[in-house]
């Protein structure tokens, strides 16, 4: 057993009582089964296992972090992370403070009929069978991210869209890390979209402060019901000092549609997978993802995209532009199962090395066990058009300025695939900052932070 598993599972044994009582029953039943699990797997995934080749979660969860058993309230600066470094846009908005859900005055008075927003463990105590029907059914206990997450998780976010309601207003939810000392953050956000609902969720990590380490420990379950409508952008803006591990669990009925956007914009250590098991006949899927990485930054996107009924579609788009020693990842499997006819299923992975010292791993794959489909998969990894940069530089364009414009252009078809028209808009924005090195925040901002 690594070190790793092990300091979890002795936390676990001290502390079981605590953190059982700062929680709720549904989650309280789901505990030993993760602790059980946990100790099953004896370690977490190790660089050059299975699906791991660049990345260690391993070393991820070694450092000696803290955990927030005892639910201490830790005071933070929200409008410092939301006001200006992500999108102001007109939403249903809630926070979440390292692992303590906290709701906001408009979505308390606005929430509209047929939409639940809440804390996970209020939901588990007020609506039990709900929340067990769900609860730990689409993510994976014998991966030890999610045993470990299964275990220590206390509270977290549930959203629950009422069949045929089709909401107007997208929700936010707002991660912010803030502790003096290195804190893992267990953190769970369950979604389920009742048949015929339209739901649109934005995701932002940030992180306060540059000295502490902290570690988010995310596991995300979303079940988009028959003919319901998922999107679900999440964008990271945290700093060298955070590592995320975040697993993203989906299970898609018929007819249904789910769209997942997700853009790493600054990061310490980022691991991000994605298991979407499409269930039922003609329901489609839709993968986009920007990864943006310099200095020493690590970014690894991994998905399984399993069809499992007639005419399934999905289709994943993942580009990246790594500078300096930066490092990425990618490795995605479509998985066709037996009887799956007609199905359509594409996967693209293109990537841009701007240095000479930006590395890239990709590896995609497809799994097809029925003749009557149609899949492909690629992968392209280069430099920037240098014909490209001649061209601009002769028509009196500074290089620098040059290599910016390529990038953000590199970009655009990702950030097209954002059908809210105020987050394409912003997150352009966001992007044409970063290249141009712009620290998101409201020092920066030029615009003013709204009270």
């Amino acid at each position: 057993m690594s070190n790793a598993v092990d300091q979890y599972l002795n936390l676990y044994g001290d502390y079981r009582e605590a953190i059982g009582s700062h929680s709720a029953g549904v989650l309280n039943a789901r505990r030993d089964d993760g602790a059980e699990a946990l100790a099953r797997a004896g370690r977490f995934h190790v660089r050059g296992d299975e699906g791991y080749e660049k990345t260690s979660v391993d070393e991820m969860f070694s450092p000696d972090f803290g955990v927030n058993v005892n639910r201490v309230n830790m005071p933070v600066d929200v409008g410092a992370s939301f006001r200006c470094g992500v999108p102001n846009l007109s939403t249903l908005l809630a926070v979440v403070v390292n692992d303590r859900f906290v709701p906001s005055s408009t979505l308390i008075k606005n929430l509209p009929a047929g939409l639940t927003v809440c804390s996970l463990a209020e939901a588990a105590r007020e609506m039990p069978r709900l929340v067990e029907k769900y609860y730990a059914k689409a993510a994976c206990m014998s991966d030890a991210s999610v045993a470990l997450n299964t275990m220590l998780v206390q509270d977290g976010v549930f959203i629950h869209v009422a069949r045929g309601t089709r909401l107007e207003k997208a929700v936010q939810l707002v991660d912010i890390f803030h502790s003096s000392t290195p804190l893992l953050a267990p953190r769970r956000v369950l979604v389920v979209a009742e048949e015929d609902s339209h739901i649109s969720i934005l995701k932002c990590d940030h992180t306060q402060g540059e000295d502490a380490a902290c570690l988010s420990s995310e596991v995300i379950e979303i079940f988009a019901g028959r003919g319901a409508r998922v999107e679900w952008y999440d964008i990271e803006e945290s700093n060298a000092s955070t590592s995320r591990r975040s697993q993203l669990f989906a299970r898609q009925e018929e007819g249904s549609e789910l769209h997942i956007c997700v853009a790493t914009l600054t990061n310490g250590v980022t691991r991000n997978d994605f298991h979407i098991d499409v269930a039922g006949g003609h329901a489609s899927t839709r993968l986009s993802a920007m990864a943006i990485g310099s200095d020493r930054q690590h970014i690894d996107n991994s998905s399984v995209i399993r069809h499992a009924a007639d005419y399934g579609s999905s289709d994943q788009l993942l580009k990246y532009v790594l500078d300096g020693n930066a490092t990425g990842a990618f490795e995605g499997v479509i998985e066709v199962c037996h009887g799956a006819r007609f199905v359509e299923a594409y996967q693209s992975n293109r990537n841009i090395l701007a240095s000479s010292g930006a590395r890239m791993h990709a590896k995609p794959q497809l799994l097809i066990y029925n003749d009557d489909v149609k899949c492909s998969h690629g992968a392209t990894t280069g430099q920037l058009d240098n014909n490209a940069l001649f061209y601009m530089r002769t028509r009196g364009i500074p290089e620098a300025e040059a290599r910016r414009m390529l990038m953000q252009a590199f970009m655009v078809d990702v950030i097209d695939t954002i059908s809210l028209e105020p987050l394409r808009d912003r997150l352009r924005h966001m992007v044409d900052r970063r290249f141009a090195g712009v620290k998101a925040g409201c020092a920066e901002c030029g615009s003013g932070c709204p009270d």
